[in-house]
Parts: C-alpha cells; sequence; structure tokens
C-alpha cells in the first residue's frame, strides 16, 4: 500500500524531464555527458547513503549535469537564465517547507487542544496513513521525473527519439526503480529523518 502513490503519480502530475537543455546549451548534450553526470551522482549518492546522510538527489543530478557541461564545454556550456529558477528554490524549498510545516503543527496543536488523547492517537493513526500516501504521491511525482529527463535524453542524443517526448515504458520504470529503491535501500535515510534529527 506504501508504494501505489509511486505507481499512480504519473496519472496526476504532467509529466516532464527535470533535467532540460534549458539547463546547458543543446549541443552540449550527448551520451557521454549523461554517462559522467550519472556517475558523479550515483557516487554521492552512495556515499551520503552509506553513512545515512539525507541529501537531495536532485542537487546531485543538477550538480553532475553542470560539471559535466563544463568539462566539456567550458563555462559558456551553462545557460545560467535556466539556472535562475533552479539555484533560487534550493534555498527556498526548505524555508517554505519549514513555514509550512512549523504553522501546520500549531494548527494541529490548537484544533485538537481539547481531545480526549485515545481519540487523538486512533484518528492521528488513521490519518498517517493518508498522509504517507500524499507523501508517496508527491515522491513519485517529482523524484520519477529526473529518472524520466535522464532516460529520455539518452534516447534523444542517441537517436533512438526525434524529439523530447516521454514513453510510457520510461515512466512506468522510473516510478518502479524509485519505489524499489525506497524499499531496498532507503531504511538508512528514513531511520536519520525519524529518529536522529528530531526527538
Amino acid at each position: 500500500r506504501r508504494y501505489w502513490g509511486w505507481e499512480i503519480a504519473f496519472l496526476v502530475y504532467s509529466v516532464a524531464g527535470a533535467l532540460s537543455i534549458s539547463l546547458i546549451g543543446a549541443s552540449q548534450g550527448n551520451e557521454e555527458l549523461l554517462l559522467t553526470l550519472m556517475i558523479g551522482a550515483i557516487f554521492w549518492n552512495l556515499f551520503t547513503w552509506y553513512f545515512a546522510i539525507p541529501v537531495s538527489s536532485s542537487h546531485a543530478l543538477i550538480g553532475g549535469y553542470a560539471g559535466a557541461a563544463i568539462a566539456k564545454g567550458g563555462w559558456a556550456a551553462i545557460l545560467w537564465a535556466g539556472w535562475t529558477k533552479t539555484l533560487v528554490f534550493i534555498v527556498l524549498a526548505p524555508t517554505i517547507g519549514l513555514l509550512i510545516g512549523f504553522g501546520l503543527m500549531v494548527a494541529v496543536s490548537w484544533i485538537f487542544r481539547r481531545a480526549r488523547v485515545h481519540k487523538a492517537d486512533r484518528f492521528f493513526r488513521r490519518a498517517q496513513l493518508v498522509s504517507a500516501a500524499l507523501y508517496s504521491l508527491g515522491h513519485g511525482g517529482n523524484d520519477a521525473q529526473k529518472t524520466m529527463g535522464i532516460i529520455t535524453g539518452l534516447l534523444v542524443t542517441s537517436g533512438y527519439l526525434s524529439k523530447f517526448e516521454v514513453p510510457l515504458w520510461v515512466i512506468l520504470i522510473s516510478h518502479l526503480a524509485i519505489a524499489l529503491g525506497t524499499l531496498f535501500g532507503g531504511w538508512r535515510i528514513v531511520k536519520t529523518m525519524g529518529s536522529k534529527i528530531t526527538k
């Protein structure tokens, strides 16, 4: 049940590759660039997974993307206009999340301030299933699209696709990869997030 959100997320969100040509010049994209970006991102993700450090795979991917493009074509390969929104939201996203989380916690504490402990506990145990499903849906709708972007980009640069249009089979295997990765390898990070950051 926990992983249904990843499987149905593509029915809710529009599919668009997160790693688009708006970040680097179209002439820089090729198989070698995608390979080096993936090697860098995978190495970083494995390193942080081993030490149970919660980091963003998105940051690893766009960092690898930029690094590979600069190594291939110099600083001129970077399209700075396309990076503005990405870099701004790297800072804004956690701040917005913190503020919304704080606001929701205050609201929930105030709404249930007179509730009986037993009834509140039973309600929140059930409500947690809904919040977990929504979180799963958001994860599949967001993070799986980076995988779709890389695979589709590789298909385009290799000549298997004439334009950047994500095939259905790419959507399905991307969601499956996210679900299996979390199921078999994500618990180290889950443990850190769930019990080592806050009491």
